[in-house]
C-alpha cells in the first residue's frame, strides 16, 4: 500500500513524519466534551495483539481528516485472527478507544483481545460463555475488547464510559474493558 516517489520518500513516510511532530505541538483539551474528548487534530492508536504476535501504532487522523491507509492497517491488525478474515473497522470504535487512551495518560499500548468477529467465531464463542451477545457489534466491526496493564479494569472503564460515545463494558473477572460505537450505555461487575 505503500506509494513510493521517485525521491524514495514514501506517502505514508511523510504522513508519519508529519505526525511525529504535530503530535508533540497538538494542543491537549483536558475539558472538551463529547466523543473525542482530548483527542485533538492528530490521533493515534497503539496496540498490540498476544493472538498474532502483531503490533501497530499509527497516526489514523490527521487535521480534521481519516488517513485510509492507516485505516486500512487497523482493519488488517483487528482481524479476526481464527479464521483470518476482515470487515473494515468502523472509525468511530478506533476513536473511542484512542480518546480513553489519551484520558488515561499512558505510554502503553492495548493490548487487543478481539476487534472483528465472523459469525461463526461469535457462535463459538457464545456456546462457551452467556456473556457474549448473539449480535454483537464485533461481528459489524464496530467493537473492541482492550486490556492496559498499568490501568486497572475501573480506570479503563471510567475513562471510556467519560468519551459519553458508544458502549462500555466492564469485565472485571476476564480483565479487559469492551468498547463499541453503538448506542451509549454501560454495563459491568
Amino acid at each position: 500500500m505503500t506509494d513510493h516517489s521517485t525521491s524514495g520518500f514514501s506517502r505514508r513516510g511523510l504522513l508519519a513524519a508529519f505526525a511525529a511532530t504535530a503530535v508533540v505541538a497538538a494542543p491537549t483539551c483536558s475539558n472538551a466534551f463529547g466523543l473525542l474528548r482530548g483527542a485533538g487534530d492528530v490521533r493515534r492508536i497503539r496496540m498490540y495483539s498476544g493472538r498474532t504476535g502483531e503490533s501497530i501504532d499509527t497516526i489514523y487522523w490527521i487535521e480534521g481528516k481519516y488517513v485510509p491507509e492507516a485505516l486500512n492497517e487497523i482493519t488488517y491488525f483487528m482481524r479476526d485472527w481464527r479464521s483470518d478474515q476482515t470487515k473494515d473497522i468502523d472509525p468511530r470504535t478506533i476513536d473511542i478507544a484512542a480518546a480513553a487512551h489519551r484520558l488515561l495518560d499512558v505510554s502503553e499500548p492495548y493490548m487487543l483481545l478481539s476487534g472483528y468477529r465472523t459469525a461463526q467465531t461469535n457462535a463459538m464463542l457464545r456456546s462457551k460463555s452467556r456473556r457474549v451477545a448473539q449480535n454483537s457489534l464485533h461481528m459489524k466491526a464496530q467493537a473492541a475488547d482492550l486490556r492496559l496493564r498499568s490501568r486497572s479494569v475501573s480506570q479503563m472503564y471510567r475513562a471510556a464510559s467519560a468519551c459519553e460515545a458508544g458502549g462500555v463494558g466492564k469485565y472485571s473477572r476476564s480483565n479487559f474493558v469492551h468498547m463499541d460505537c453503538g448506542p451509549i450505555r454501560t454495563w459491568g461487575s
